[in-house]
């Protein structure tokens, strides 16, 4: 069953001719608990659904697995009927392998919504770990255009409440994979995670587009990914423009209404 995406609130709408009481729907927003073998990772804010590729996605961001052999399950701890039943997810490592949890991977605060690196003790380990982003793949501007407009029309949860974020993952000309969440970082890890849990990664010469603002960690997934075009409707922060450029990614904002500014390597729109 698809989780639930949001939830009806009453609420009190003002125009400038009245003012009435109507119903509106809020995207829903809960913590999750993510455990390695026992030991507790992070407790992350996000959109309920799609919680396994979640984990997956960012436990690969993070550098502590290198692809899907190295997980033996990822489930959610304890029954269904337990009140807050699915806020607590539990990964346990592949026979053979360990998922070590070191100081400069574990979480030391929550991980908001808004932010993929919240508690992350150390900024400058994710850094470390990016390597360069090579790619002969091209776009065309209308290519640009036009996977954005069809990422749009896959948001169905943003379609209802305007309250979540998008992340699609073109192979070729294809939308392969869409994930919606209240974080703009955690729709990437679903993306990314889903790949991963089918043994597709890396996923080179694909391109990522992303509904909100490109913040550095979302270059900084896209670098460990190996994916060589991040297209985003909004801006890219000063971070992640200097990321984008140092590892090779091209770098696309404010991608709407048939216009867009190339932030970096231009060299592969034609």
């Amino acid at each position: 069953m698809p989780a639930k995406t949001h939830k009806p609130v009453a609420t009190h709408r003002h125009t400038e001719q009245s003012y009435a009481a109507e119903e509106d729907a809020v995207a829903l927003e809960e913590p999750l608990e993510i455990r390695v073998d026992d030991e507790v990772f992070a407790v992350t804010l996000r959109s309920p659904g799609d919680d396994q590729e979640l984990v997956a996605g960012l436990l690969w961001a993070e550098g502590l697995i290198r692809g899907r052999g190295d997980l033996g399950s990822i489930s959610h701890c304890g029954r269904t009927d337990d009140a807050g039943y699915g806020n607590v997810i539990e990964v346990v490592s592949a026979p053979g392998k360990v998922i070590a949890l070191e100081e400069t991977t574990r979480r030391g605060t929550l991980i908001s919504s808004a932010c993929g690196v919240c508690g992350r003790r150390s900024i400058d380990d994710l850094c470390k770990r990016t390597r360069p982003v090579r790619s002969a793949r091209t776009l065309s501007a209308s290519q640009v255009s036009d996977f954005v407009g069809a990422l749009r029309a896959h948001q169905s949860a943003f379609a209802v409440t305007g309250g979540v974020h998008a992340a699609g993952l073109y192979l070729g000309d294809e939308l392969v994979v869409v994930r919606e969440d209240i974080g703009r970082h955690n729709a990437v890890d679903k993306v990314f995670g889903r790949m991963l849990l089918d043994d597709r990664v890396p996923l080179k010469d694909t391109v990522l587009v992303v509904s909100g603002r490109a913040g550095f960690e979302i270059v900084q997934k896209a670098c460990v990914a190996e994916v060589p075009f991040v297209i985003s409707v909004s801006a890219p922060s000063s971070m992640a423009v200097d990321l984008a450029e140092a590892v090779g990614i091209t770098l696309v904002g404010f991608a709407r209404n048939g216009s867009f500014r190339v932030y970096c390597h231009p060299e592969r729109l034609v």
